[in-house]
Order: structure tokens, then sequence, then C-alpha cells
């Protein structure tokens, strides 16, 4: 994904270097590799299991494959990441899956919706996409306000092995 800006944001694609500081650790090599900050609390364990589903080696055998589209979101005049939305890698069957994080202090602020609504419309964009989807559980109401601002629309649910059901939304071309 090239670098997008948005009213209010800027669009940074996720780059290997900045993937290898971030699964060693070494938060200032990763600022570096970006050219911003991170929040004090991030990266951390549960952000990296979430935005990097998929081993180091199977990051570095396929980059273009496992962090298309994947990208860390910015204010756009001040170079300091406040989250990340990710694919999870291209989608062999033309069903992208998003999801988004914002660090605490920025939230409620419509940032996730206007970070994410420009990423699923890229992806929406891109050749072999036909639909993106999102999921997220029935009592997180932040994240299915995100959800349905994007233009999703619920198209099934699934369980999730510990916490239970699941809503799956999705946006077609």
């Amino acid at each position: 994904m090239p670098a997008m800006d948005t009213q209010r944001l800027r669009l940074v694609p996720m780059t290997l270097a900045a993937v290898d500081a971030i699964l060693d650790g070494d938060k200032p090599r990763a600022e570096a590799a970006i050219g911003a900050t991170f929040p004090d609390a991030w990266p951390n364990d549960e952000l990296i299991s979430r935005a990097f589903p998929y081993s180091r080696a199977a990051i570095h055998a396929d980059p273009a494959t496992r962090l298309w589209g994947d990208s860390l979101v910015l204010l756009r005049d001040e170079p300091r990441i406040i989250g990340s939305v990710v694919f999870k890698g291209l989608p062999p069957d033309g069903v992208a899956e998003v999801a988004y994080g914002i660090e605490e202090g920025s939230r409620r602020a419509g940032i996730a919706t206007e970070a994410t609504r420009a990423c699923v419309e890229w992806a929406l964009a891109q050749p072999g996409i036909r639909a993106v989807q999102a999921t997220t559980f029935p009592w997180h109401h932040a994240s299915l306000g995100v959800i349905r601002n994007c233009g999703m629309r619920q198209v099934s649910t699934r369980d999730h092995d510990v916490l239970g059901e699941l809503l799956v939304f999705e946006r077609a071309r």
C-alpha cells in the first residue's frame, strides 16, 4: 500500500525493516525505520500478535503477500504513531480481512473510522479484491461503530474458542 493522507491522518506502509525491529523488541530501531515515535505502551505483545499473525520466516519469504495493505496511522502533521490498520495478508480468495487499533489516548475521535475507511477503500480498488471483512464481538460497541461507519454490513457469525460469538461484517465492491 502506498502512503496515503486523509483529512487528519497519514497512513504509512509497514516495511520489513520496521517489522524486524518491532519483532526484535527494538523500539528505537522501529521508530527510526518508520520515521515516527510510538506511544509509550506500543508496540506490546498484544499488538504484535494481532498485527503479525505470521511467523517472521513467512513474512520474510513473501513480504508483498504477508504485509499487503498493512499501515501505521500517524497524525498528519506530527511524526507520532497512534495506531495501525492491518489486513491478514493478500487474500487468495479475493476477500480481505481488516483489523485496526488506535492507542488509548487517541480514541473516541473518529480516527479508527477515518483510517480504516481509507484502507478499506484502497483494498477494494485493488485487482482481485471483491470484498473486505471485519470481525468483532457483539459487546464491542466502539468496534461495531467503526465497522458500520466504514460501510460494512453483517453477513454471518462465527465462534471464537474462548470469548464466544464473533460477528462477521463485509463491504463488497
